[in-house]
């Protein structure tokens, strides 16, 4: 008996012959590994391919006539083959397609609607693998087909969304990494409640929770978000009784565009492939900014990123809770300024108009295409629990009534385009007329200012010329006036002064066995004080480049600030020729040590370095933003992050830094002091600096950190990269895991972590200043995997051009990868 299956086997081999070519697969016909199924104009092909560094073989379909392999549909995504006897077939008792592995075990097989007499299998040039009846080639019939099946990619004609006869639903899935293209937790398809008439919206999710929504169909696109004009897409979208969907057609049937949804950067992207480059250009990518993320505001909050504070209540709301909105924490959204007792008071209620928006989430909404826009104001005020209502069609003379009950959730402001939305509150005029107040009150404050200005600037530029007079006569010899600008300079210090005899006595007198390292201004020795305190003492060099004044100004910097990942400076010392200052000991000196040593980067796994960086990120933002004074350091590099016992990160060395006041937000010297490798464009080329030339810095060290290589120039591959080059050259060639020392390469259990940190560092080295993302917003996007990380633009020092001879311009060209 346990030879009848393996004489079925042999049975179904015999009368199989294994395909190479063409575009029919019909019974008795199969596909082995190494065979392929190319569509009849051969715009695609089918067969068996291995995912980035993997071995493992699946079956999938991608374009054949290009270079770069890109894969737009798998069948066994999470069941992957370990050697080369995969064989597609067709089961000839069900018609089934089916995928054997080893001749034996299906690993994958259709599930066709209905039995076929006479089955076959084609691939489409559109990239659609259907199952069919021999010589009927009506689309209707098809008894199944791969469209119906999506991966991560959205082809031309393919449809997103629901067919509500069957309960088929359509959706988009991202792979998992590049080298695997399981279903990941990452999803796009369109939701509604067909029983409560909600109004259908495209969402994308990480696992069950919102992470984007582009806003409800309006008869033109799903919201202001998708309704720019294009040139490649026709978009379109079905809602009928028995059909729910989106789709889009290329508006030229020779352009070659797809729509990929991608785990690793957490975005969905339009990307159109350039014949000239031969490479995948993206065209839009979403989520774009912080006001996509979902409910970034909470509840009735209004985002608009043309404000310092993205988040605002929308008129006639304020914050739930005060206290948390004013420190940035907008969860718990904002609430009505005047509660109501609807039944009460409803003819006070009324509705304020807002303009320029992406409308509410769709989830607690109710629409009717035949209302117009009054009826649809009736019935939201006579429904106690309705907050809001609009047009739910903007064509031609708008049409149809949208109405939202409850909480609104994930609205946002656009500088163009957008939606008019009424919403409900009390007294609506003495809303508008309370912003209005609000405008003039600004105006009349504005024309004191002026006033007053005016008036007063004359007395204190009198005054200032007596006192400046007054103070060149003054005679600043003794010590207290080196350390500061005044008398009382020591008192704000409130640091010890140390005698020159008691360090010389804790660094056995500056003992070369004491000596920890060089630093730009001089040696550091470490020292023991007489209670037992371990100290690191930093020596002023006479041959230095840091004098009086850089003394002066790391001594009044550090004693101001006080954070667990900056340095401590605990006194100092000025006798003669002699300047010093005392921090705490760092016992494991700097992370320079550690991350360009592979014996000592082994101690250095990816966790810690990930704490690290995350120290080093919350130090920064720090001096840029929450300290008393807003600090540029103008010196961050691996050498200048100090470790403590437990490895906790210490930014170190403020001889170099600038103290910005007010609203001031950047500088300029002729005096260009730092590391090359380390300083931004702008200030190495111009002497431009200010907080970004710190972010820039800070770029370069969480590459290094991931690398274990220098900024400099180094030899790879017969090439001579720069690390930003060589970042940016992985990234845009889908390869930017190999940027990881490979060292540390066991030790990263979290490879999309290590990915998201190299592609902050990208964020942060971009050539232009304004590009580049604050340390506020570096750290939210190091707390927390829901901040949408937007695409990089080429960073500094590096720059491709193409040029021609007796051409003296150039042109920039960008590329980006097509990830997953």
């Amino acid at each position: 008996m346990a030879l009848l299956p393996f004489m079925r086997i042999v049975f179904l081999l015999l009368l199989h012959t294994v395909l190479f070519a063409g575009d029919t697969v019909t019974s008795f016909q199969s596909i082995s590994d190494g065979g392929t199924l190319v569509s009849k104009e051969g715009n695609f092909q089918l067969g068996f391919f291995s995912p980035g560094s993997t071995k493992d073989r699946y079956l999938g379909i991608w374009y054949k006539n290009i270079p770069v392999q890109t894969v737009v549909w798998v069948a066994n995504r999470c069941s992957p083959i370990n050697d080369s006897s995969g064989l597609l077939m067709i089961n000839n008792s069900t018609g089934n397609l089916e995928l054997l592995y080893q001749n034996k075990s299906v690993v994958w097989s259709t599930s066709l609607s209905k039995q076929a007499k006479k089955p076959n299998v084609e691939l489409l040039d559109s990239g659609n693998l259907v199952v069919g009846v021999e010589n009927d080639t009506n689309p209707e019939n098809y008894l199944w087909q791969s469209f119906d099946y999506p991966s991560d990619t959205l082809l031309s004609g393919m449809k997103l969304g629901w067919d509500l006869r069957s309960g088929l639903n359509r959706r988009l899935s991202a792979w998992k990494n590049w080298d695997d293209p399981c279903t990941a937790d990452f999803t796009w398809g369109i939701e509604f409640d067909l029983q409560h008439h909600t109004f259908p919206e495209a969402i994308m999710r990480k696992g069950s929770a919102q992470f984007f929504r582009s806003g409800p169909w309006n008869g033109l696109s799903f919201g202001p978000a998708e309704s720019r004009p294009n040139q490649l897409y026709n978009f379109d979208f079905v809602y009928k009784d028995d059909e729910v969907y989106y789709t889009y057609n290329l508006k030229n049937k020779s352009e070659l565009a797809i729509m990929v949804l991608n785990s690793t950067t957490n975005t969905r992207s339009g990307w159109t492939w350039i014949e000239s480059e031969q490479i995948w250009r993206p065209y839009f990518s979403y989520p774009r900014d912080s006001c996509d993320n979902y409910r970034l505001c909470g509840a009735n909050g209004n985002c608009n990123m043309s404000n310092s504070r993205v988040c605002q209540c929308l008129k006639g709301f304020k914050p739930k809770s005060p206290e948390k909105w004013e420190s940035m924490d907008w969860s718990e959204g904002c609430v009505l300024e005047h509660s109501v007792n609807c039944q009460m008071d409803q003819k006070n209620d009324g509705f304020v108009k807002f303009s320029g928006l992406k409308l509410p989430d769709a989830k607690n909404s109710w629409g009717n295409k035949s209302m117009n826009l009054n009826e649809c104001r009736a019935m939201c005020l006579s429904n106690c629990s309705c907050m809001a209502y609009t047009n739910s069609d903007i064509r031609g003379q708008d049409s149809g009534c949208a109405i939202w009950f409850g909480d609104l959730l994930d609205i946002r402001t656009f500088p163009t385009g957008g939606q008019d939305l009424y919403i409900r509150v009390q007294d609506p005029e003495q809303v508008n007329s309370k912003q209005k107040g609000k405008s003039d009150n600004k105006v009349r404050t504005v024309l004191i200012v002026v006033a007053v200005v005016g008036s007063v600037s004359g007395m204190i530029l009198f005054g200032f010329c007596i006192c400046r007079k007054r103070a060149l006569k003054v005679h600043k010899m003794d010590r207290q006036e080196m350390i500061g600008q005044n008398g009382d300079q020591e008192e704000d210090l409130e640091l010890p002064l140390f005698t020159l005899s008691k360090i010389t006595t804790a660094t056995h007198n500056f003992s070369m066995n004491n000596k920890l390292g060089q630093g730009g201004f001089g040696p550091v020795y470490r020292g023991k004080l007489e209670d037992g305190q371990e100290i690191a003492v930093k020596r002023l060099s006479m041959s230095s480049g840091q004098g009086v004044n850089e003394f002066k100004n790391e001594v009044k910097l550090i004693a101001k600030l006080q954070h667990r990942n900056l340095v401590k400076l605990l006194g100092y010392c000025i006798e003669g020729e002699e300047k010093l200052l005392i921090y705490e000991y760092m016992p494991n000196r700097s992370l320079d040590l550690f991350i360009f040593d592979e014996k000592q980067g082994k101690l250095l796994e990816w966790p810690k370095r990930f704490q690290i960086i995350r120290g080093i990120s919350r130090g920064l933002m720090y001096l840029h933003h929450d300290s008393r004074l807003r600090i540029v350091h103008r010196d961050l590099k691996a050498n200048n992050v100090l470790l403590d016992n437990e490895m906790n990160p210490k930014i170190s060395d403020f001889g170099m830094a600038r103290i910005f006041g007010g609203d001031q937000t950047e500088g300029n010297t002729n005096r260009v002091v730092g590391t090359y490798g380390y300083m931004a464009p702008e200030y190495a080329f111009n002497g431009m600096f200010s907080t970004k030339s710190d972010v820039f810095s800070f770029g370069i060290m969480v590459l290094e950190i991931i690398s274990g290589k220098k900024s400099r120039a180094f030899q790879r591959e017969n090439h001579e990269h720069t690390l930003i080059s060589l970042a940016w050259t992985l990234l845009k060639e889908g390869r930017p895991f190999e940027l990881i020392a490979f060292w540390l390469r066991d030790s990263c259990n979290n490879l999309q972590e290590v990915l998201r940190c190299i592609h902050i560092g990208l964020l942060c080295v971009q050539q232009n200043p304004m590009d580049r993302p604050s340390m506020s917003s570096v750290v939210s996007m190091l707390e927390s995997e829901n901040v949408v990380l937007p695409q990089p633009k080429p960073p500094g020092y590096f720059v491709e051009t193409d040029s021609q001879v007796g051409d003296h311009s150039s042109s920039v060209t960008i590329t980006a990868i097509l990830g997953r």
